[in-house]
């Protein structure tokens, strides 16, 4: 048996423990039912780290390194706070926010991109995202019922695109080309991501993401230890740590940017405020700063599901007690995520499995 805990960096709250076995096989950390039985499970793995680097908390194997993919958007965007480009194109909380999000395409954050590509005079076609529907239906319908066909400013990265765009003329870099690996942007962000990860990236297995920026994979234990000092930053250099500090202070103002209606990140962060910052990547992967607890959280649902890791992370932070008895009440699908067919009869549910973590 392997004792595991979670700890609080201050206050006197009691700290939880909690005790796994999972010999060596991916722990079951959601299950989905039907009726009485478990129909289907998901299997995952999570790491909460703390800002001097140890684990506190460990399910499944945090060492092999995983995409990240869109979970770690907010480390994009730090050059571009900590550079003054941000400052020098006059971006809002809002468009900062922005920056961070992998969001629906709804009008307002349609909108909003194109305003910070106006602010620092390129236009869509400078962008290098690519074109896809709105994910936000009701966005898409609209736009196909106007007769409209989506650009790149409907891309879900946009908005991260915009700022590596902003970063391209601070740092006096050709705007074209910027989402290649060897561009000074890139090359900006990649030194960032190893500096908050404490991890070389060199040899790293890398990939182009779905927007067409490198990604590197990295091991849980070291996207948590860099969410923790993302949001605990006072040991990082001051440049870093005010960039740090402003953005997760434009993500609790402008929770909508980052994802939009209806969606896990804006709904808890909507609630939480900055009490954590929750940013979901594809295929099964989140992450998390919890800037009271001096903690960083990373997970992946090993099959890639979203319904799967947004429960893990539900747990975890009720767990850790960043989730608190007065929050369920506005976040009551936290708890259990109601399963209903297609006449929204209640047939089962999405809960954190019997042994991993429970509330």
């Amino acid at each position: 048996m392997k004792r595991l805990k979670a700890v609080r960096k201050s206050g006197d709250h009691e700290n939880p423990k909690i005790n796994m076995d999972f010999s060596g096989a991916e722990p079951v950390t959601v299950e989905v039912t039907r009726g009485a039985i478990v129909e289907s499970r998901h299997r995952g793995s999570v790491a909460v780290v703390d800002v001097q680097g140890q684990v506190q908390l460990a399910a499944g194997d945090i060492t092999r390194p995983v995409y990240p993919r869109s979970a770690i958007k907010a480390f994009q965007a730090l050059p571009l706070v900590e550079t003054g480009a941000a400052e020098e194109f006059g971006f809002t909380p809002a468009e900062i926010s922005l920056c961070c999000a992998s969001h629906g395409g709804e009008a307002g954050h349609v909108k909003t991109v194109e305003a910070m590509l106006e602010k620092i005079g390129l236009g869509e076609e400078d962008l290098e995202c690519g074109v896809h529907w709105p994910t936000h239906e009701e966005s898409a319908f609209a736009l196909a019922a106007a007769g409209q066909m989506p650009g790149q400013r409907h891309n879900n990265c946009s908005g991260k695109h915009a700022g590596m765009l902003a970063l391209a003329r601070k740092l006096g870099a050709d705007t074209k080309g910027y989402t290649d690996i060897t561009h000074p942007v890139q090359q900006r962000i990649l030194g960032t991501m190893e500096a908050m990860c404490g991890v070389h990236l060199a040899e790293a297995p890398r990939e182009r993401d779905g927007c067409s920026v490198p990604t590197w994979a990295i091991p849980l234990e070291n996207a948590a230890y860099g969410f923790a000092r993302f949001g605990a930053p006072d040991d990082l250099p001051e440049i870093r740590a005010q960039a740090c500090r402003q953005i997760a202070a434009a993500v609790a103002e402008e929770p909508f940017m980052v994802a939009g209606s209806g969606r896990w990140c804006t709904d808890v962060m909507t609630v939480l405020g900055q009490r954590a910052f929750v940013k979901y990547g594809a295929e099964g992967v989140y992450c998390a700063s919890l800037p009271e607890y001096g903690l960083g959280v990373a997970m992946k649902c090993e099959d890639g599901a979203k319904r799967g890791v947004e429960v893990m992370l539900a747990a975890v932070l009720r767990h850790i007690g960043v989730i608190e008895d007065k929050d369920l009440q506005q976040m009551a699908a936290l708890k259990s995520v109601p399963l209903v067919n297609r006449r929204n009869f209640k047939v089962g549910e999405i809960r954190p499995a019997e042994g991993f973590l429970s509330f």
